[in-house]
């Protein structure tokens, strides 16, 4: 059920704490609660049921207890507030120069991840969860793991592949091409971009665990052999649950 207190101008932190105790448990890992429109059965489905349900095994294993915070809108604060930085609570929506989609904050050993929903797409917010919690999961892997998937960029690079998976790691990379003499050896240059190419084809792998979704071509976008390859390599470190396919020929089993 929806928080009745009034919200607004209330920080993250604030709400937070707030409704700790309030928390709703999916399984063992995750909680939720929402401070935003009452959610149907059909919205509990769809907004935290399925997206969790559909995670891998082995990453649901790695990451740390999640209290996922639902909100109507949330705002950027500026100096001229008289609130801590970051972002608070919204009733009404922001200017688009403020506005925020998500945050996270930990507090004591659990994560807390906070939405907001008003005005966003399920897909988007879908996308948003999955970003998240590859980014959370990206400092969780082993030194073999990462591994492995620098040496597919290191191959992609020698090979002039162009593109990427979204348009942060497109960036990085092109910072990395600027440089190429130094693609080969463990520069940070390259560090930070192979974190986050891991980043972004890895919440394309989940998302697409959960979801029925399309690859977007364009002049940026890494050819489908190559992201194929990629997703091939985070599936046999990260394998999908149990009647969830990745692949079309999955589909089949």
């Amino acid at each position: 059920m929806a928080a009745s207190l009034e919200l607004s101008k209330l920080s993250v932190g604030q709400v937070a704490e707030r409704f700790r105790a309030d928390m709703i448990p999916i399984g063992n890992m995750f909680s939720y609660f929402c401070a935003s429109f009452p959610l149907s059965d059909e919205d509990v489905k769809e907004y935290l049921q399925e997206p969790i349900a559909s995670l891998p095994p082995a990453v649901a294993a790695r990451l740390p207890k999640i209290l996922i915070l639902l909100v109507p809108y949330l705002e950027r604060s500026n100096a001229k507030e008289k609130i801590s930085k970051g972002e608070f609570i919204s009733i009404e929506k922001p200017p688009e120069s403020r506005l925020s989609w998500n945050t996270q904050l930990q507090v004591d050993d659990q994560e807390v991840l906070v939405f907001a929903l008003k005005d966003q797409e399920v897909a988007e917010y879908h996308y948003r969860f999955y970003r998240v919690l590859a980014t959370l999961l990206v400092d969780r892997c082993t030194e073999e793991e990462f591994a492995n998937f620098s040496g597919l960029l290191r191959e992609e690079l020698s090979a002039d592949v162009h593109g990427e998976v979204d348009e942060d790691s497109w960036q990085l990379k092109q910072m990395v091409l600027r440089r190429q003499a130094l693609t080969r050896k463990g520069t940070k240059v390259f560090h930070d971009y192979a974190r986050q190419s891991f980043v972004d084809t890895f919440t394309l792998y989940l998302h697409g665990i959960c979801c029925d979704i399309d690859v977007e071509t364009g002049p940026r976008q890494l050819p489908s052999r190559f992201l194929r390859r990629r997703l091939q390599v985070l599936n046999s470190m990260f394998p999908a649950p149990d009647g969830y396919a990745v692949f079309p020929e999955d589909l089949k089993k």
